[in-house]
Parts: structure tokens; sequence; C-alpha cells
């Protein structure tokens, strides 16, 4: 392997005198040089990317830049080009954004985060191109009717876990994770749940029929579906009073039960709907990498910092998913363009 080392470009600034008017004229330095010393667009793109992307801490990245190259950069260089970024992906955010809001099918997901040593949530709305992310103080409705959050402006399918703030947007046509449905289900069969295990298998039937098989059937589906959950309802015991205030006690087998008969239609909307899938591993997916940068780095020391992390990996996200160059696409971006100002254009 060829040892790794930096190119460095040195710039010269020539003045001339005119021989009529004898005014001095003076050269300028090409866009972007600022500085009598400053890193090049490689090496902001290559700080960002091991920060964000493969999760280093700013230490960590110190670090390496320094094993490679010889070279000890700071840590405030890291956050500076990281905020450029924040800066210069504006545009492409919009951009994301408006793609999202466009789109017949979207997924939803959060998660939690360290902010400022406090819990706070990230939100991600994506689909099979585009990715985006947000950083809220709430999990719930506020969170998601807030400025940030684009799911007032959208009027498609979402997918999502059952949380019921999504409810709350009932513009939206709504369609629940089976993967999280089915999980459920195992955990009731390891507790001898018949009704569970009878469901879980009609659940899994109906995902394996074609097509065809589904719209043909579609009323027995749903007849078999209702059964099930009359047959479940006689199985599990019902809510339990306690003495003074509080809710009733149910059962986890219940507590699903009754949230199977209320979303009854967003379970089985992958079956009447191609374009809806059966789970919400799109969505989580996107968010997982927080997670892993969290483990590796800590938590966020600042909002600011969360939020540029959020809107720098929504761009990788989407790079991703174009199947384009990630360290390249950078680079273009502090050049002042990329494939999604190339390739899309803001709806004003």
């Amino acid at each position: 392997i060829p040892q790794p080392k930096l190119y460095i470009t040195e710039y010269q600034l020539y003045k001339t005198i005119c021989p009529n008017c004898k005014a001095i004229h003076t050269g300028d330095f090409p866009q972007g040089v600022n500085a009598p010393s400053q890193y090049g667009n490689g090496v902001k793109a290559y700080l960002t990317l091991l920060n964000n992307h493969y999760k280093l801490a700013h230490n960590k990245v110190k670090g390496i830049f320094y094993d490679l190259y010889g070279y000890p950069v700071n840590e405030s260089t890291v956050i500076t080009t990281n905020q450029t970024f924040y800066q210069r992906l504006q545009p492409c955010e919009e951009i994301i954004k408006t793609e999202i809001t466009k789109s017949t099918v979207a997924n939803a997901d959060e998660s939690g985060i360290r902010v400022e040593g406090k819990l706070y949530w990230l939100h991600v709305t994506s689909t099979a191109l585009f990715s985006y992310f947000y950083v809220h103080k709430k999990r719930g409705e506020q969170a998601m009717n807030s400025p940030q959050s684009i799911l007032n402006r959208f009027f498609g399918w979402l997918v999502h876990d059952c949380w019921s703030s999504y409810f709350n947007f009932t513009h939206i046509k709504h369609a629940i994770c089976n993967a999280h449905i089915l999980r459920e289900l195992e955990a009731l069969i390891e507790n001898n749940s018949k009704w569970a295990k009878v469901f879980k298998t009609f659940l899994l039937k109906v995902y394996y029929m074609t097509e065809d098989e589904r719209l043909r059937q579609k009323h027995l589906i749903e007849s078999r579906y209702s059964l099930i959950c009359g047959i479940a309802d006689k199985r599990e015991p019902f809510p339990q009073k306690k003495s003074g205030r509080g809710k009733c006690k149910r059962t986890k087998g219940r507590n699903l039960l009754e949230r199977l008969v209320k979303r009854k239609e967003a379970v089985l909307a992958f079956a009447f709907n191609k374009e809806v899938p059966f789970t919400n591993n799109l969505a989580e997916r996107d968010i997982r990498p927080a997670k892993t940068k969290q483990k590796i780095s800590g938590s966020f020391r600042t909002f600011q910092g969360a939020e540029v992390y959020a809107r720098i990996e929504g761009f990788i996200s989407t790079c991703k998913k174009h199947h384009q160059n990630i360290f390249k696409e950078l680079v273009n971006t502090l050049n002042g363009s990329n494939f999604i100002l190339d390739n899309y254009s803001c709806a004003k």
C-alpha cells in the first residue's frame, strides 16, 4: 500500500504596472482560497466523512489524520468543517424534503439520542432514494407538528410503528410495520398463546401470497383477520380495575389485540396496496447509524452539533441510496455542485 500523503498547492499572486497609466493591477486567487494557508476541499471532505459516516469522535479523527499524514489537525477544524457542510447542504436538504413529500410511500421512525446530557429525539422520514433527519426535544405530536417536520406536507402512505402520534395526521394513509407485530406475537407464543401462533401463521401466509391472490381473496383475508381477533378476545383476560386512580391493568396480549382490532386497515395495508412494504425496515436502517455513532463517539455536546450531524447524515444516506461515491459528492458540494443539485430542483 503506498504511503498516504498530502498534496500542497502554492498560489502566487502577480502584479503588473500599466505602461500607459502606471496603475498597479493585481490578480485574484481562485475561488475558495481565502487564507495564507488552509486545508483544501479534499481534506475537509475526508474529515467530515470520518466524523459523520464512519462515526469517529473528533479526537479520533485528529489521531487517524496524524497517523496517516503526519499533520496534527485541530479538533476545531473538524467542527468548523462540519458547520461549513451544514450551511452548504441546506439547499440539498430542501430538495430532499420536497422529493419525500412528493412520494407515494414514505417511512418514518424516531430514536432517542443524548444531547447536552439530556434525552432528545432524532426523527427520520425517508423513501427508497431520500433520507431526511431532524432533532427535537420531544418524540410525539409536538415534534411531528414542528416546523422541522414534513409530515404536514405529506399525503401518501406513511409506514411506521404503532406510535399513536402518527395517527393524529388524518390526511395521511397509515401502514403499520408488521415486523413489530411479529415480534410481539413471537413473545406471546413463547408464553404458550395459541391465538398468537395462529395469527402469526395467518399474517405470514398473506405476506407470501401474490398480489393477485390477495386481491381475489380480500374478503376472505379480512374475515379471517376478524375471526382470529374474535377468538383472541375470548382468550385474553379482560382489563382489571385498580383500586383508586389509574388505568385498568391489561396483559401484553390484550394490548396487542386491541391494537390489531383498532388498526386493522393499517396492519393489512401491505396486502391490498402493492406500493406499501410489509415492514418499516427502511426507516429503521436509516436511523441505526445514529445509535452506532453514540456508542463510538458518545453524546452530542450541543444541540447545534446534533443538527449539523442530522443534515450531513441525511445527505450521506441519500448519496448511498443513489449509489454515489460519498467522498466525491462531499468534495463536489464544497466546489458548488453535487448530484442532488445537478439532477433535482427544489420546488418554490
